[in-house]
């Protein structure tokens, strides 16, 4: 089953684990390897200084068992499993679950009395749910560690019971030692499930928190591979529109140059009349490729880019009503209104209006609520104006990429205008655009 590695790798000497619905959890960073043992440590002395505490309170001459050290051993020994809490925590419960049974066997006053000695054993069960990584293995301890527990206080309870210890002095309801067998099993009940559930929660918080940084990562990467390619795709298209564009004034460059060339002693005029021709021809291809080219670069190699498409009619501002009827026959409804008299444009820049106008209806249609839109072409002398909006709102099922918007505004800034892309106050979509027209020195278009 493969596995999400996120954060630390684990431990070497670590068993393979078994994943839970494809996510493993890392093992502990070596920082959090020494909190834990500073922790383990510190839980010890603090278990040796409990005990002492707990001899000091107690009502009663108290056995210190083996060498007189045994309670304060003990206290100290089913804390030190915890420098090891994370790293290897099944190991970790087990052991702290027998050194919990033994000092409640070997020393009982210390058991009832030290705190520490219960909070060790919360640790070690809240570290097994939350950080064992063979979440099968660690149930199984689990359950192992539970049944027994439970077993040995109601071994201790029936035991107190046959050696007649249920009544206690001065007419009090129970004996201490049954008194305090039924209060460490209710403790263990809340303690011991408490644990588990908050470690088990602390796990499922860690798998969700990976979950979501990978799903961010390949929505990212995704995101990223998606606007690189959406950029190679415009470029390509630019590229192409530059070769309809511009291969034509070559091509009539080369023509006129042939028949000046044939005619240039028998007929000078026609000759001069074909050098001019070349002369306003090579100073639009040079124009054109100077607004195209600045924003052209290699096609990605990855990319099967060297296929050229069918060969197409030439888009342009002129071609808006064809576009416009196309469109009406698919169910939108779509109004054209132009202002100010035609004038001739750029080739660059009557394809721009074209694809400009194209990729806005195209949006609308996909992701707009809209029943009808409106394109208005403005000319302005020096400029050109397109403007398209619609009555719609954007449908909740499908909110779009916004990658359209993005070579819209990528097509005007190679042609020097500016755009302005959203929804407007009264409602509805607007994309705007202006481009600006470049003239001669003769008032003719400057291509």
């Amino acid at each position: 089953m493969a596995t999400l590695e996120l954060g630390s790798t684990p431990e070497a000497g670590v068993p393979p684990a078994t994943a839970v619905g494809g996510w493993t959890r890392p093992g502990p960073t070596r920082e959090e390897q020494r909190m834990d043992l500073l922790l383990g440590l510190g839980m010890a002395v603090a278990g040796v200084v409990g005990t002492e505490l707990a001899r000091g309170g107690a009502p009663m001459v108290v056995d210190l068992g083996i060498g007189g050290v045994e309670p304060y051993v003990l206290s100290a020994a089913v804390a030190l499993p915890l420098c090891f809490r994370r790293r290897w925590p099944i190991p970790v419960l087990l052991a702290v679950a027998v050194l919990f049974v033994v000092v409640g066997q070997r020393a009982t006053w210390a058991y009832v009395s030290n705190l520490v000695t219960q909070a060790s054993m919360f640790m070690a069960i809240y570290a097994a749910a939350a950080w064992a990584r063979d979440r099968r293995l660690m149930k199984a301890a689990c359950a192992l560690v539970f049944i027994a527990m439970f077993g040995w206080l109601a071994l201790n309870f029936f035991k107190a019971i046959r050696n007649n210890e249920i009544q206690g002095p001065n007419d009090a309801l129970l004996g201490p030692y049954v008194s305090s067998i039924l209060l460490a099993l209710a403790l263990n009940a809340l303690y011991f499930f408490g644990a588990y559930h908050w470690g088990w929660t602390a796990w499922r918080i860690a798998r969700q928190r990976a979950e979501l940084e990978r799903q961010a990562s390949e929505l990212a990467t995704q995101q990223r591979e998606n606007a690189r390619r959406a950029v190679i795709d415009e470029r390509l298209r630019i590229s192409r529109e530059l070769h309809d564009v511009v291969a034509h004034h070559i091509s009539s460059i080369g023509v006129q140059a042939g028949g000046a060339r044939r005619v240039m002693e028998k007929d000078p005029e026609a000759a001069k009349n074909a050098l001019g021709v070349i002369e306003e021809s090579s100073r639009t291809a040079v124009n054109e490729m100077r607004q195209l080219l600045g924003m052209l670069r290699a096609a990605d190699p990855d990319l099967d880019v060297d296929a050229p498409d069918e060969k197409a009619p030439q888009a342009g501002a002129d071609r808006l009503p064809a576009l416009i009827a196309e469109i009406n026959g698919q169910g939108l409804e779509v109004g054209f209104h132009q202002i100010g008299p035609l004038q001739e444009l750029p080739k660059t820049v009557s394809v721009s209006v074209y694809r400009i106008a194209q990729e806005a209806l195209t949006n609308v249609r996909k992701h707009s609520t809209a029943r009808s839109a409106h394109i208005t072409l403005r000319y302005l002398g020096d400029a050109v104006e397109l403007e398209v909006i619609d009555d719609g709102r954007p449908k909740h099922a499908s909110v779009g990429s916004r990658l359209g918007h993005v070579g819209i505004r990528e097509r005007v800034g190679l042609l020097g205008g500016e755009s302005e892309i959203g929804p407007r106050p009264v409602g509805g979509f607007r994309v705007r655009v202006r481009i600006p027209v470049r003239r001669g020195l003769d008032g003719g278009v400057d291509e």
